[in-house]
């Protein structure tokens, strides 16, 4: 069976406001899709890059860097630019607000939204056991027999550890780092989430210098939040958020 690949999107809102919106990891495009299309119809622009190694088989992934993922968003900044704007907020979900919060201390941003965004690398396990129910589900799909499934995994356990030493550097950079961003900041944490730690979420709104922050927890929601059961509350909060900026 051939899969066909997600792609990255952009929505043009018609307005002269954009909003750059980051997958979390093992994801793509589709994790914030339909919040693009909530944004675009209330006149933002939104655009999703796919990092690499993402939106493919898992192996792809295993040979990817956070580094490269860190160079894809700086280009998703810059194809928004490229297209004319000038004031550009972010969202990010998982390691996506990751990013975006290492793009709030490094570039000139509107304001940022980390939803569901991990602070500690203490979810080692958690991340590893969704990396191998993604890989497994891809190879299922291509319709590959469970002796050839379970070899390959374990080939893909051993490839991966680099890529997972390296994503605790960087999530443990940016930890580091949060108490420089003086943008206006949204925090959104789901009270059920079964990924990363949710003390994440009280850290960056305690640490962040803005003036303009503020913090929601939803209580019926889960780790991938912009597809649960809250999202049309969430795509709400963030378009009023966005509103509340200072685009002049």
């Amino acid at each position: 069976m051939k899969i066909k690949p997600p792609e990255p999107f952009t929505f043009e809102g018609g307005g002269d406001r954009a909003v750059l919106l980051l997958h979390g990891f093992t994801g793509n495009s589709t994790d914030v899709r339909m919040m693009g299309r909530f944004l675009e119809k209330n006149g933002y622009t939104t655009h999703a890059p796919i990092y690499r190694g993402h939106g493919k088989e898992l192996e792809a992934l295993s040979d990817a860097t956070p580094d490269q993922w860190w160079e894809d968003v700086q280009n998703g900044l810059q194809h928004l630019r490229d297209l004319g704007y000038e004031k550009i907020a972010v969202a990010g979900l998982s390691l996506g607000g990751v990013l975006g919060l290492k793009l709030a201390y490094c570039e000139k941003i509107q304001g940022i939204i980390p939803m569901c965004a991990p602070m500690f690398f203490d979810n080692e396990e958690q991340l590893k056991q969704g990396f191998r129910f993604k890989a497994k589900q891809y190879k299922q799909l291509e319709e590959k027999d469970e002796a050839t499934i379970k070899k390959e995994m374990n080939e893909l356990e051993e490839q991966s550890k680099d890529m997972f030493t390296q994503l605790g550097q960087f999530i443990n950079e940016v930890h580091d780092h949060v108490d420089e961003i003086y943008t206006p900041v949204f925090v959104v944490q789901a009270s059920k989430d079964e990924m990363i730690n949710t003390e994440s979420a009280p850290y960056i709104y305690e640490t962040v210098e803005s003036d303009h922050k503020d913090i929601k927890w939803y209580e019926n929601s889960g780790h991938f939040i912009t597809v649960d059961k809250e999202k049309d509350e969430l795509q709400q909060d963030v378009l009023d958020f966005l509103n509340s900026l200072d685009w002049s």
